[in-house]
């Protein structure tokens, strides 16, 4: 009965995608994982820089003095043009805390001050002597005082005697802290005459009172460390240094108007501490804007129109801030080269695994457009398809990557109401979490290129309907002239970014094609082993046909035939193995000029010296060392520093001095061969026989020395006379080294301790022990004055940037996803061709083929283009370490600090023969180890399915 027109057509009881994911349940959930993995790798990339940016920026304000960081206002007290009324009125406690509160009231975003360790009040820049005959004075030198008034004084101090300071400006009162008390002989009821200005009778300063600080290490305190404890400090007077004691007397508030009458040169000051709880790393430029601002610019002039015109803001803060910025500067090219490794490798192994689905359902495709289906249908399908899975991967990626990369915590450094309310205001507006946008772009690159691979690759292979596809093999494909313009476009690419990075370095940011470039140096590489792989197979083939068995032909002959489409497996492993032996090469670069920097700082993996230079050593002190556990060897060293030296006629006769270092030339021999430092034959420095007290009167014997070559080219040929503690002598230059390892950095002289006048060591570079506690055990025993420095906690010392451990964890990270995704690649290329293999094995058996035959032809079929990967791996890896290496130079990553901070000019980087060997062999094995992994599954199965009739395969 025909249908009425009216009727509309039955909706399709199977929808494709829903049927396709029936079909295939495991693809999609090998698709899913694979898309969820990369994703979140992708989304938690920029958060993870984002994280560790934001803490290298807060641990570099947070470990800095408070000297360095404090924002420090000051200004000029009212004029002598006003009457001394409006002057003392201007100076009052309620006015310099309204200016306090104003000033902060000024401070530009994202400048924030915490209320509870600010400070306003008046101070003399000028230190003042206190006039009375019973203060101490060491070497009959007056003391000098500062008078300051900070205000809080009562928050920030325990009143220990006496009482707190009240006074006027007529009478001044002041308190002092336990150790000033102590040092100057103070007490409650002292009365300290200090000058005044214009009138001849000295101004009265009575001391009430001693007060206890509540942490001297707190900002209120550590500014001004004068403040809690006096210093002895010295004087040049005639020809002698002469000390005396520098202290302060803490004024009260209300006696800061005194202050103008002193000879102190008085001023107002506004002492701002910053908060960084809020602070983030995109923040950097923003506080440097702000900082100039306030330092020099608009801000300042608001703050001049509350204190004064005079008003002047003084910080290192800027310093801080120039400084991490100069790190992380250096240190992101540095990363964004593993960055680019790791997407390039993910990128084309999602190509693969679209290669894979279009190759596993090239039948089923040619059979529906064969019937008629377009390409925009079969690619809108096969969209729909993959973004059923693709899309639920991605968005749990990216909720997985904000759960487990969470933004810094607000730091607290801060106690007290008012404290506690800034910082979490900062938290509030600062720390409330990372911006998504980043990883929610990376994520959706990832989701786009996922969706789109399957769709594309189909449209690309199924254009046009065609039969059943001939053999695409290796070494009868022939390249296309589109595909040579590509590959020569990549090249040109390729090249022009490794002379970039070779001429200008990686200082330059935001140029991705220069940390692209081991990416292209890779993928050129890849091309050209394709292109060549035939050859060695072809050269191969001779010598193996004329082997017994068959395996072994029958093997070669298989990856002769394997898919021209082979390119993005060996592609995907050339990049896993670049990236791995960069990212290697990188990681042991820094440890490497960390452990020589502390090699270089120490002189050998322990130092026993004295805190004061020119501290002989305890006698028995070096055998004692001897004996304690893991010292393999002592080396006795005696070192002077400042002799003057002489000059040769023909040098310079500008006076300079260098370090003496006597040494024990067999002890020292074997260190500076150990570690690498200004080696020598001990022969150079025999004993000539004459040393010791006995000799002093013969001042014209000659002892050979090495020196450094600055040294040399004063000292001359010709002997040099040298006058120093250790004896009156003449020196002739029999070597000269650039470096030695009692010294860093430095000139210095060698010479045998034995012929000196007066052997004393000073110093011990001990070898062996890794365990302090022991080696400084003994030491004590002998004496406290003796500082025993470790070469493992030096080397420690390095590493205490959250900046520099997390671009590690990056490059850590990038290297162990760059295998991850090497394995996957293996296995995809192996799942590729595992149907044909497995009716090449089912054939075999039918003619006798044993199962460990099967495994073996296998396993050797597969060797020939991991070999070729590994070793193409191997040599791009090799070779772009040395292309790169001028441009890069790993300093700041090693060390997070400024050249010249460390005993080292730089941290260049070498190619890591661990990096590039392991990872190479760990492929072939791999890959070696799933072919055969395969067959031996392939032969538990039955060989029914294979065997059929009519197959087409």
């Amino acid at each position: 009965m025909p249908r009425p027109r009216s009727e509309k057509p039955a909706r399709a009881a199977a929808p494709w995608v829903r049927t396709r994911l029936r079909t295939a349940p495991w693809a999609a959930v090998f698709l899913a994982l694979l898309v969820l993995v990369t994703a979140y790798l992708a989304a938690a990339l920029p958060r993870a820089v984002d994280a560790y940016e934001t803490e290298g920026l807060r641990h570099d304000i947070r470990t800095a003095a408070a000297r360095n960081s404090v924002l420090e206002l000051t200004a000029s007290p009212p004029g002598p043009e006003l009457d001394p009324a409006e002057r003392e009125a201007g100076l009052a406690p309620a006015v310099l805390q309204e200016q306090r509160d104003k000033v902060r009231a000024l401070v530009p975003e994202p400048l924030r001050t915490d209320p509870e360790q600010s400070v306003q009040g008046v101070r003399t820049v000028k230190r003042v002597n206190g006039l009375d005959p019973w203060l101490p004075r060491p070497d009959g030198l007056q003391p000098e005082f500062v008078l300051s008034s900070p205000s809080d004084l009562t928050r920030h101090a325990t009143l220990r005697k006496g009482r707190l300071p009240a006074g006027t400006a007529r009478a001044p009162e002041a308190v002092v802290t336990p150790k000033t008390a102590a040092s100057l002989r103070l007490k409650p009821g002292s009365v300290v005459h200090v000058p005044s200005r214009g009138i001849a009778e000295p101004i009265s300063v009575t001391v009430t009172g001693i007060v206890e600080p509540r942490g001297p290490g707190s900002p209120y305190w550590a500014v001004e460390p004068l403040l809690h404890t006096p210093a002895l400090a010295a004087r040049q007077v005639g020809l002698e240094v002469k000390h005396y004691w520098q202290a302060a007397l803490l004024v009260s508030p209300t006696s800061a108007p005194g202050l103008l009458a002193t000879t102190g040169e008085p001023e107002v000051f506004v002492r701002l501490m910053p908060t960084y709880g809020h602070l983030t790393g995109r923040d950097t430029d923003r506080l440097a804007a702000a900082l100039d601002s306030a330092a020099a610019g608009p801000d300042l002039v608001r703050m001049r129109q509350v204190v004064g015109p005079t008003g002047a803001l003084a910080t290192e803060l800027d310093t801080i801030v120039d400084s991490y910025r100069a790190t992380r500067d250096a240190i992101n090219p540095v990363v964004a080269v593993a960055v680019f490794g790791i997407g390039a490798v993910a990128a084309v192994v999602l190509a693969m695994t679209g290669g894979l689905f279009v190759t596993r359902r090239d039948g089923e495709l040619a059979l529906i457009r064969s019937r008629g289906a377009s390409l925009t249908g079969i690619g809108l399908r096969l969209l729909g398809e993959t973004s059923a899975v693709v899309m639920p991967a991605t968005a749990l990626a990216l909720w997985l990557a904000v759960a487990t990369v969470p933004a810094p915590a607000a730091d607290a450094p801060t106690t007290g109401p008012a404290g506690a309310a800034a910082q979490a205001a900062g938290a509030t507006a600062g720390a409330a979490g990372i911006p998504l946008l980043p990883s929610l772009l990376a994520a959706s690159a990832v989701a786009l290129l996922a969706m789109l691979v399957l769709p594309l690759r189909a449209i690309v292979r199924h254009r046009r309907p065609r039969l059943h596809g001939g053999r695409d093999d290796l070494l009868t494909a022939r390249p296309s002239a589109r595909r040579t313009v590509i590959e020569l476009t990549l090249l040109v690419l390729a090249v022009g970014a490794v002379v970039s990075l070779r001429l200008r370095g990686t200082g330059e940011s935001g140029d991705h094609l220069v940390s692209a470039a081991p990416v292209l140096v890779g993928l050129i590489a890849a091309t050209l082993l394709i292109r060549i792989y035939p050859l060695p197979l072809r050269w191969l083939g001779r010598p193996v046909r004329r082997l017994r068995g068959a395996v072994g032909p029958l093997a070669l002959a298989r990856a002769g035939r394997s898919s021209a489409a082979g390119t993005l497996p060996l592609l995907a492993l050339v990049l896993a193995l670049t990236t791995a032996a960069f990212g290697g090469s990188v990681l042991a670069g820094v440890a490497e000029a960390r452990d020589r920097a502390a090699l270089v700082a120490t002189g050998a993996d322990a130092r026993v010296d004295g805190s004061v230079a020119w501290t002989p050593l305890p006698a028995g002190l070096a055998d004692a060392v001897r004996g304690t556990a893991g010292v393999r060897d002592v080396a006795p060293v005696q070192i002077e520093y400042g002799v003057s030296l002489p000059y040769a006629e023909d040098a310079e006769a500008k006076p300079t001095s260098a370090p003496l270092v006597g040494v024990e030339p067999d002890s020292y021999t074997r260190l500076a061969g150990r570690s690498g430092t200004g080696a020598f034959p001990a022969g150079l420095l025999a004993s000539t026989g004459k040393g010791g007290p006995d000799v002093a009167a013969d001042t014209q014997r000659v002892l050979p020395v090495i020196a450094s070559p600055a040294v040399a080219e004063r000292l001359g040929d010709a002997p040099q006379d040298i006058v120093s503690a250790a004896g009156v002598f003449r020196v002739k230059v029999v070597a000269v080294r650039s470096a030695t390892p009692a010294l860093s950095d430095t000139d210095f002289l060698l010479v045998n301790a034995a012929d000196l006048t007066h052997p004393a060591p000073t110093t011990l570079l001990v070898t062996g022990p890794t365990n302090g506690a022991a080696l400084r055990a003994v030491v004590k025993a002998r004496s406290d004055a003796l500082l025993v420095s470790m070469r493992t906690e030096e080397r420690a010392g390095f590493v205490d940037s959250p900046i520099q451990s997390g671009a590690e964890r990056i490059y850590l990270g990038a290297i162990g996803a760059g295998a991850g995704f090497a394995v996957v690649a293996v296995l995809l290329s192996l799942m590729q061709s595992a149907p044909e293999r497995n009716v090449l094995l089912a054939r075999l058996r039918t003619m006798g083929l044993t199962r460990k035959q099967g495994r073996r032809l296998l396993g050797l079929e597969a060797v020939p283009q991991a070999v070729l990967a590994a070793l193409g791996g191997t040599l791009v890896g090799w070779a772009t370490v040395p292309l790169l290496a001028p441009g890069i130079d790993l300093f700041r990553l090693a060390f997070a600090t400024a050249p010249g901070m460390v005993p080292l000019d730089g941290a260049p980087l070498r190619a890591d023969p661990w990096s590039l060997l392991v990872p190479a062999l760990a492929v072939v094995l791999l890959t070696g180890a799933a072919a055969a992994g395969q067959a031996w599954w392939a032969g538990r199965k039955g060989s029914i399915k294979e065997l059929r009739a009519g197959d087409a395969r």
